[in-house]
């Protein structure tokens, strides 16, 4: 009986189908014991006879490939990054992920972080719950420049959303002709990260042509944008504030939880019952794709 081994701690919990469905294949399936994100050797030693995995966020490096007899690797989610790829590609393991399912739940997240930010409904929730009576004055959306910066599938669904708010839009992708980032930077009142990738975006000489007060969202990748020159635009006031979802190291235990401008989250990008369901049963048929079986 062929093996296939299941990372992502919460897979299943929302539909039972996806698991109906490799049990019907006749697969001898293996959860994630732990409940959380897996380690390098935790994964390995899970690994002995494993043809297909269903991944999470983990990192499977050459190592781990090497020493594997995996045949396919179905990613939950858009990101594939931690997976060595190059390596997998040399030792004819094939590659999957669902980039179309996370869409919807991810731009939704960001209209409700810019909303909650400028509007600092977390704070004052806070403040009534300490029997504190404090309207602060908030910033409307309305007439706001919204600078996108990534317009990939996220990107674009999100702008369809805004625009009832009868914002400007500006949109930078580095696959499309457009406006330069060090022109559109000095025009965003509100900065969106939605770039795919690794490489930083934003250093501290982007910072710096930035508006004073502009307030800046990240629900992509962490590694878009210099942490530390994020820390000192919020120390200076050149960032109004911040709506956090996604970090370089997580779990995040740093510096920002310190700012009350900031609004932080655990990575809940994609986190929706619909979503999570859709990604299920997008990575077992990619699964079985991957296996010759579909």
């Amino acid at each position: 009986m062929s093996k296939i081994l299941i990372t992502t701690s919460s897979f299943g919990k929302a539909d039972q189908g996806p698991l109906e469905k490799l049990e019907k294949g006749g697969f001898e399936i293996i959860q994630n014991p732990y409940g959380r994100k897996v380690t390098s050797e935790e994964l390995r030693d899970l690994l002995p006879g494993v043809v297909g995995l269903i991944a999470g966020t983990e990192t499977i490096d050459r190592e781990t490939l090497k020493n594997s007899s995996l045949k396919v690797i179905s990613r939950v989610g858009v990101g594939i990054d931690s997976i060595d790829l190059e390596a997998a590609k040399e030792l004819g393991i094939v590659v999957k992920n669902t980039p179309e399912a996370p869409t919807v739940a991810v731009a939704e997240l960001t209209l409700g972080g810019i909303l909650a930010l400028l509007r600092q409904i977390p704070q004052m929730d806070q403040a009534v719950r300490q029997k504190i009576w404090d309207k602060k004055t908030g910033v409307q959306l309305s007439g706001k420049t919204v600078l996108i910066i990534g317009f990939g599938r996220i990107g674009r669904y999100l702008a369809k959303m805004l625009a009832p708010f009868s914002i400007k839009l500006i949109t930078i992708d580095s696959s499309l002709p457009g406006i330069s980032l060090e022109t559109a930077l000095p025009q965003a009142d509100i900065i969106c990260l939605h770039a795919s990738g690794l490489k930083q975006i934003l250093g501290a000489s982007e910072f710096a042509l930035m508006k004073d007060g502009v307030f800046l969202i990240n629900s992509a990748r962490g590694e878009l944008w210099d942490e530390n020159a994020l820390i000192e635009a919020l120390r200076s006031g050149k960032a109004a504030g911040a709506y956090i979802d996604v970090f370089s190291k997580e779990p995040y235990a740093g510096p920002l939880t310190e700012f009350k401008q900031v609004i932080l989250t655990p990575h809940i990008g994609s986190n929706t019952k619909e979503c999570r369901v859709q990604m299920e049963r997008e990575a077992v048929d990619n699964l079985l794709a991957g296996l010759n079986l579909l």
